[in-house]
């Protein structure tokens, strides 16, 4: 997703020396001292703050530092919650205000986040607040997970006091959104704004970390789904509006003008649109001043209820040359444009006049509204022959509102008279007409020969049926041979993709196939013994087949290459499916275990820990984690030699093993040091067990080649989430824990074992 807001305070640049352009602004406040145009130099940073937002699965983040705030487009993945305390390096950039693109993040420290601040929403409709913490006070009028392209999220709509504001909250668990419909909440985020596709302010949106940071202060005093129904024709009963608009002044030139409905004002590269329903005269190019009232329509800051005066000055807008598909972008919204595209249609309304063009492929409507006249008075539509290259002048309006992300969007270009569009060039001569007259000349040559021709019909509608079997034919081979490949690359099961490829063969050869595996296992139809049967071994590069693939059918029908060449396709294939399930499997047992002891690595168990503790978290349960290092271990490597080393971990991992309980994950972490995750335990006691017979499994000696080695280890506990709440906490806590057992040697009762 991309940044909807940037800061505002702008302040002037304090260097003025060459050394210090160059040199990294330091601090946040050097940021927001930049202007738009000083931050497009792309001036290094270097700084630190702490984090206020952060979507790990996109690019967003949100820093402060005391009161001062600012964007960062950073790389995804960083792993960042709010509260980090951070150090940014990057560029200076501007869309809105002065942002970062980040080169690289670090993370610093672990903190608290900034105190929010509580703004009313004027002074966030003002941009006072942008990109800050706040908290505010809100009723939720929806609440729905919503997909952006890859990421999906929870989108709210609220109403403050004085106005409007959504908030995107990451996650994607919509199960309890409904417990918010029209409830009092308190919400706490990072400051957006919503822009449309030319950068202007169009709403507010808060940036929300978690569901954990809307908290609901009054529930709604009634469920949504509990309303009783209400005729269509009452459900004005319950409208109620509050409307704290303040009126505001623009002056700009006339672009466009319907009279009593609308006026399009623009000045340099902004553009207002202006309902109003002022029919007094005026005069496109002259300077007019509006007064109205703020509102946002498809995306879009407009004015309504709109007074217009002629200040007696003139200063006609130059139309901006532009092709089709940077109109689509939406960056010239309400702009007096000149565009040219190709006449397709012609309609006559009575509403208004309509031209379809099309410009490299983009078809887009050139609208002439008529004027409050009686129909007699109305002007007659310009006729242009289709086919012919025309240039439009006139406003570029957007069919469903603006997308700030720059993606095309259908456009329009509303004429203000017949003499906004232009003939650039005429329809060729190969018009709709001239073949017409070509067409009936054609015909009577077709007649003349037509004796001819139908006999060549004939024999050209026999060939293309046979053409057209064997092309199907060919083609239905080729989409199961590509279903099959796929399926290979993919999860399926090996059995289902082996009877797709016997099925293959029997439409191939048009005979039952099967396959049969060499550990006994047959795929496929059974069919009677008094067939003949073709078997063709499937190799193996250990040399030894797989197994083989069998045709039946009559001897006669058997002969032949086709089922030699079909057998040899799906020996191919069976024989690619068989060794890549089996490379497969080998490579998840080889990333989720230990090689040596056969029993889980440390990837395993930590992604194990990370499920069990969002597990427990839910259902409020308390898991365990149990780390053991064996005590002088060393001396067994250099005494004995490593072989005797690895059989005596192997021996131990075994007796360990013994020790727990279905469920319970083992995995050697590294060298001598293992780990056990043990989840549903009702207290610490049960924990405390566990570890005690993992420790009396050292007790009776090691016989290894001859040698009886004794041995110990040193174990420490934590538990979630008395001990912890993380896995990085769990782990912190079990390792210390083991440290304290190994420097004392204390029996495993005491109380410090297995806590901070």
């Amino acid at each position: 997703m991309n940044r909807l807001s940037a800061a505002l305070l702008i302040i002037p640049l304090c260097a003025t020396t060459t050394g210090a352009a160059t040199a990294p602004l330091r601090a946040l406040g050097a940021v927001h001292s930049l202007t738009n145009a000083e931050a497009k130099l792309a001036l290094p940073v270097d700084f630190e703050a702490t984090v206020t937002y952060y979507d790990n699965a996109g690019s967003d983040l949100f820093v402060q530092d005391g009161d001062l705030a600012v964007y960062v487009f950073a790389k995804p993945g960083v792993g960042l919650i709010p509260g980090d305390r951070v150090r940014v390096r990057g560029k200076t950039d501007s869309d809105f205000r002065p942002d970062i693109v980040a080169d690289e993040v670090t993370l610093v420290g672990h903190g608290v986040p900034p105190k929010p601040a509580t703004p009313t929403f004027n002074q966030l409709i003002r941009t006072e607040f942008d990109c800050v913490r706040v908290t505010m006070r809100a009723r939720v009028r929806s609440a729905n997970v919503v997909r952006d392209k890859d990421e999906t999220s929870i989108y709210l709509n609220l109403v403050v006091d004085g106005g409007y504001i959504d908030a995107t909250v990451l996650g994607q668990d919509g199960s309890h959104l409904k417990d918010l419909l029209d409830a009092d909440v308190e919400i706490t985020g990072a400051v957006a704004g919503k822009f449309d596709s030319k950068m202007q302010l169009a709403g507010i949106i808060l940036e929300v970390p978690s569901l954990a940071d809307v908290r609901v202060i009054r529930p709604a005093a009634t469920k949504p789904g509990s309303l009783p129904i209400t005729p269509m024709d009452q459900v004005l009963n319950g409208y109620s509006m509050d409307d704290r608009n303040q009126r505001v002044h623009v002056r700009g030139s006339i672009t466009y003008y319907h009279p009593g409905t609308a006026v399009v004002l623009q000045d340099g590269n902004r553009s207002l649109w202006i309902a109003t329903q002022y029919e007094g005269p005026l005069r496109i190019g002259e300077v007019a001043d509006v007064t109205g009232f703020p509102d946002v329509h498809d995306n879009y800051a407009i004015l309504t209820e709109s007074e217009i005066s002629e200040i007696g000055l003139r200063n006609p807008v130059m139309p901006i040359r532009s092709g089709s598909t940077e109109l689509a972008s939406g960056k010239h919204a309400f702009d007096l444009v000149s565009t040219e595209g190709r006449v397709l249609v012609l309609v006559r309304g009575a509403a208004q006049d309509e031209y379809v063009l099309d410009s490299n492929g983009r078809l887009f409507s050139a609208i002439y509204r008529h004027p409050d006249l009686p129909a007699s008075a109305i002007p007659a539509m310009k006729q242009v022959a289709l086919g012919s290259q025309v240039r439009v002048t006139g406003i570029c309006t957007l069919e469903h509102g603006s997308d700030p992300l720059g993606d095309p969007v259908t456009f329009n270009i509303l004429l203000r008279g017949f003499e906004d569009v232009e003939v650039v060039r005429e329809p060729s001569w190969l018009n709709i007409r001239h073949l017409a007259e070509l067409v009936c000349m054609l015909l009577l040559i077709v007649i003349g020969v037509g004796a001819r021709g139908w006999i060549l019909e004939r024999r050209i509608r026999r060939q293309t049926s046979a053409l057209a079997l064997r092309i199907e034919a060919e083609a239905e081979m080729e989409r199961r041979r590509s279903c099959i490949l796929e399926d290979i690359n993919s999860g399926r099961e090996l059995s289902d993709i082996l009877q797709q490829i016997a099925s293959l063969v029997a439409f191939n050869v048009k005979a039952p196939c099967w396959c049969e595996l060499a550990n006994g296992n047959r795929l496929g139809p059974v069919v009677p013994s008094s067939l003949t049967v073709v078997r063709q071994e499937i190799p193996s590069r250990s040399g030894q087949a797989h197994g083989g693939l069998c045709v039946a059918g009559y001897s006669d029908r058997l002969a032949g290459g086709t089922i030699e060449m079909a057998l040899q396709m799906g020996v191919r294939l069976a024989a690619l499916a068989i060794e890549t399930r089996g490379l497969y499997s080998d490579l998840v047992h080889r990333s989720e275990f230990d090689m040596l002891t056969d029993v889980h690595n440390r990837f395993s168990l930590e992604k194990r820990l990370e499920q069990m503790i969002a597990e427990a978290s839910r259902g409020a349960e308390i898991l365990g984690l149990i780390y053991i290092d064996m005590d002088d271990f060393k001396q067994v490597n250099d005494n004995y030699g490593h072989r005797v080393g690895d059989l005596f971990l192997q021996e131990a991992a075994l007796r360990m093993k013994r020790q727990l309980r279905p469920g319970d994950m083992l995995a050697r972490m590294g060298g001598d040091e293992f780990g056990v995750v043990v989840p549903f335990i009702r207290s610490r006691a049960d924990l405390e067990e566990i570890a005690v017979r993992l420790e009396q499994s050292f007790d009776d000696p090691f016989v290894i080649e001859g040698y009886e080695l004794r041995a110990s280890a040193s174990i420490g506990i934590a538990v979630y989430p008395q001990d912890g709440d993380t896995k990085d906490s769990l782990f912190c806590t079990a390792d210390a824990a083991m440290y304290v057992a190994k420097n004392t040697k204390a029996p495993f009762g005491d109380s410090q074992l297995g806590r901070r």
